[in-house]
């Protein structure tokens, strides 16, 4: 199969699987039922996933690609750390309390078994962190802080309630607006902090 015909398909059960985690559920999201949706074989899921774990974990990557993608080229390029997190801030926040974002946090925090909780976890903190805290190094620099705590700093700065609130429904999706000033508000006082290291 073509890469393209490949993604396409990639994306059409991803989007079966989102549904089917809306409707049932992580427990009740099954390869079969996901495949039927999709107009896939559960054939086809088994043999590019594995399991329902490793389906789960592709799509949070495939969230979290676009981050990644990022802050990979800022550290490759020596982009000025600080202008890389000006653009990322809006890109990770939007990611974190969009739609897909909270369906899989709703479905990991009703999944008794844990497992999605952990595909989370690692598909997407366990990838993006160790970059931040990379990122961080230059920033850090000199600082008595370590880059990883530099990058814990920022990025509860920059989250802090919202995805929570968000899985729980205390929070509507914000506006461009209220991410701009979010991220302003976060880089300004993680900048305080850093003065203070």
């Amino acid at each position: 199969m073509k890469e393209e015909n490949r993604q396409k398909r990639h994306e059409a059960i991803a989007a079966s699987a989102y549904v089917s985690l809306a409707e049932h559920g992580y427990g009740g999201s099954s390869m079969l039922r996901i495949a039927k949706a999709a107009r896939a074989s559960n054939e086809t899921l088994y043999r590019w996933y594995g399991d329902k774990d490793g389906l789960f974990l592709q799509m949070v990557q495939d969230n979290a690609a676009n981050i990644r993608d990022m802050l990979e080229v800022a550290i490759s390029d020596a982009t000025d750390p600080f202008e890389a997190l000006s653009e990322l801030a809006p890109v990770l926040l939007k990611m974190l309390l969009g739609e897909h974002a909270v369906l899989l946090n709703r479905a990991a925090a009703a999944d008794s078994t844990g497992r999605l909780g952990a595909a989370i976890s690692a598909g997407g903190r366990g990838t993006v962190m160790p970059l931040i805290s990379r990122l961080m190094e230059r920033i850090s620099a000199g600082k008595t802080c370590s880059a990883s705590e530099a990058a814990g700093w920022y990025v509860n700065l920059l989250i802090g309630d919202w995805q929570i609130r968000r899985a729980i429904g205390g929070m509507a999706e914000p506006s461009d607006e209220q991410i701009a000033a979010r991220c302003a508000e976060a880089l300004r006082s993680f900048r305080v902090l850093l003065d203070a290291a």
